[in-house]
């Protein structure tokens, strides 16, 4: 559970109109909680970048809210992928194993990781995966977080680029809504364009909010059912893949 946002049902916090003092005392025993978890979970994360790096491996989380398209980006990327570079996955939902069986079906490996009433993965569980995972030198690691938009910018799993995942079924005002998503992220991806006919969203306005937030944040906008946009994704991931000394050409050769 998540001390953090104080989700889970072993953090219940106490609530006293008596008086200041005590408001004090719940806000620094809250305080004393985020840290001591935030700590925790930095040191996993420290681990598994360092595995990452050590077989350079990129990883990568992808963090939207619910039904922005995660899982429909991911199979059609791994599909594009399949004959450049190695990949694998980890799918985080609180229940079911729909999206891992979804991505399994693509012939890449994948694990899925339950949380339960959590409302997002922790690097602990991340290391426990990528041991089932045995990941293969030079690959890529997609890891589909809890479809939230708040607490997984929080949480470091020891990947490389966070990337936000952005649809235009939603607000275009998401970017300020929730802010920290968007901070923390090195890429956004605008997704369902195709929807744009149908739907009230301005595009430009979404960007200027995005770069308000975060002013070099990279911007890709695309559709994974038409597959507008789709290379410029597919050769970020090359480009960004060879940074962390992935050896794409060498797989192109193969």
């Amino acid at each position: 559970m998540c001390g953090v946002c104080a989700c889970g049902d072993h953090h219940e916090h106490e609530h006293d109109h008596g008086g200041l003092r005590n408001q004090r005392r719940v806000s620094n025993e809250f305080l004393t909680v985020e840290r001591d978890i935030l700590s925790k979970n930095d040191r996993y994360a420290r681990a598994n970048r360092l595995r990452m790096q050590q077989r350079r491996v990129l990883g990568l989380n992808l963090i939207s809210s619910p039904g922005a398209g995660k899982t429909t980006l991911l199979v059609n990327t791994l599909e594009l992928l399949r004959s450049r570079l190695s990949t694998a996955v980890i799918e985080g939902d609180q229940e079911t194993s729909i999206d891992a069986r979804r991505i399994q079906e693509t012939g890449v490996r994948a694990v899925q990781i339950n949380t339960g009433r959590g409302c997002h993965l922790d690097a602990h569980m991340v290391g426990e995966a990528m041991d089932e995972l045995n990941l293969e030198p030079g690959s890529i690691l997609f890891i589909e977080n809890v479809g939230n938009l708040v607490c997984p910018s929080t949480f470091d799993l020891g990947e490389q680029h966070k990337v936000a995942i952005l649809s235009v079924t939603e607000g275009d005002d998401k970017p300020l809504k929730y802010p920290d998503t968007f901070a923390a992220a090195d890429l956004m991806i605008l997704s369902k364009v195709d929807l744009l006919p149908y739907v009230d969203f301005n595009v430009d306005r979404c960007i200027e909010h995005v770069r308000s937030v975060n002013p070099s944040i990279y911007v890709i906008t695309l559709s994974s059912r038409s597959g507008e946009g789709m290379d410029v994704w597919v050769d970020w991931l090359t480009k960004t893949a060879r940074e962390v000394g992935t050896p794409a050409e060498a797989m192109n050769d193969a």
